[in-house]
């Protein structure tokens, strides 16, 4: 099948419930492309609108880790989308056979994912549809941002082509303000992604219940058990920081950039939940369990410099060796000071007495003295 006289479809390669993905050939350029083809546009009045929405809003994205757009027309009454061909598979795994990821691997999921969503906030652009399965990953295990079908542009209100108050995403992956009827931001992006690398970490997402309403209300109070009780091996950095794109409140999540930026830098790995720079080289012997945590060994203390001690000053040559023992010694050898001083004091008594009887007779006579003259 030609589309557009110019597209070769090939294999069906997913369907929607709004149309289907080809796997085609350009045969203008001689290049594999996806070609989405719009199917439901007469059941559904704003079909049209949304599909051409998403052209334009991948069109204005242009980012490695976001899906490129290349063509979007009508052929044959049906609306089709020219996009770039991922040569992978999405995130999306299978219910029975959930897809569970290791932290270094969930790490470069993180890092990629933000990065596009950091490139789509920049332009204004809010995706509001963050799921495994539109996360693809390329042959080199590039992960790229895919289907911006219910996207919307921040400066304009009305690209949500939906009515006051409808909740537009997938109920397991949305953010609590939009469980509230609250529009859509940049920080429901980071919320939804959180609730996907939590997945991917654990297998499950987190909350699950048996209605829509109750998982509304859990996603809007109910705090997620922190991934390393279900099993997931994590950093406490890395648990700590997943924990806080799950924020209940908007603005204490952080940007998607931040995201991109700590999960590159590799604090991810960090065994300090306080640490946010690049972690430290760690030296463990052979045989060193991974996921156990260790306190940080503090550093041995500097050598203090020896202090002078003098000499010991050597017993008079009269006074024989002491062998009693210490506190004896001691005792006795202060009773024997005390008693040395009181000797000298006895002897030094008498020449004071003496000096000032001197002092006095001398006064006497000098004043005798004075009174004979005059």
């Amino acid at each position: 099948m030609l589309v557009a006289d110019r597209y070769r479809l090939h294999v069906c390669i997913g369907r929607g419930g709004m149309g289907e993905v080809w796997q085609a050939t350009d045969e203008v350029l001689g290049r594999s492309v996806a070609v989405k083809l719009m199917l439901a546009q007469a059941a559904d009045p704003s079909a049209a609108d949304r599909f051409r929405l998403e052209a334009q809003t991948a069109a204005r994205l242009s980012h490695p880790h976001v899906v490129g757009v290349f063509d979007f027309g009508t052929w044959d009454g049906k609306l089709f989308l020219v996009m770039e061909l991922v040569e992978g598979d999405s995130l999306q795994g299978n219910p029975a056979d959930p897809l569970i990821l290791p932290a270094e691997r969930v790490a470069v999921v993180a890092a990629h994912a933000a990065a596009g969503l950091a490139a789509a906030h920049r332009q204004g652009v809010v995706h509001r549809d963050i799921k495994p399965g539109n996360l693809l990953v390329d042959a080199e295990g590039t992960v790229k941002l895919a289907d911006f079908g219910i996207a919307r542009f921040v400066d304009d209100p009305s690209g949500a082509l939906t009515t006051t108050g409808q909740i537009v995403g997938t109920g397991l992956y949305l953010a609590p303000e939009r469980a509230l009827g609250q529009p859509a931001s940049s920080a429901s992006d980071v919320y939804s992604l959180g609730c996907v690398l939590y997945q991917l970490l654990t297998g499950r997402p987190p909350f699950r219940a048996d209605t829509a309403t109750a998982l509304l209300y859990q996603h809007i109070d109910t705090a997620p058990m922190p991934p390393n009780r279900l099993g997931a091996a994590l950093s406490p950095a890395f648990e700590t920081y997943l924990l806080s794109l799950l924020a209940k409140q908007p603005e204490q999540r952080p940007s998607a950039q931040a995201i991109a930026d700590w999960f590159s830098s590799g604090a991810w790995r960090s065994y300090s939940a306080g640490v946010s720079g690049p972690p430290q080289a760690s030296h463990q012997p052979a045989g060193h369990s991974r996921g156990r945590t260790h306190a940080p060994q503090r550093p041995a203390p500097l050598p203090m410099p020896a202090a002078h001690t003098p000499a010991p000053t050597p017993p008079p040559a009269n006074r024989p060796p002491v062998t009693r023992s210490a506190p004896a010694a001691r005792r006795r050898q202060s009773q024997a000071s005390t008693s040395d001083r009181l000797a000298e004091i006895s002897r030094r008594r008498p020449r004071k007495t003496a000096a000032v009887a001197g002092a006095i007779a001398f006064v006497v006579f000098l004043i005798i003295g004075m009174a004979w003259l005059s």
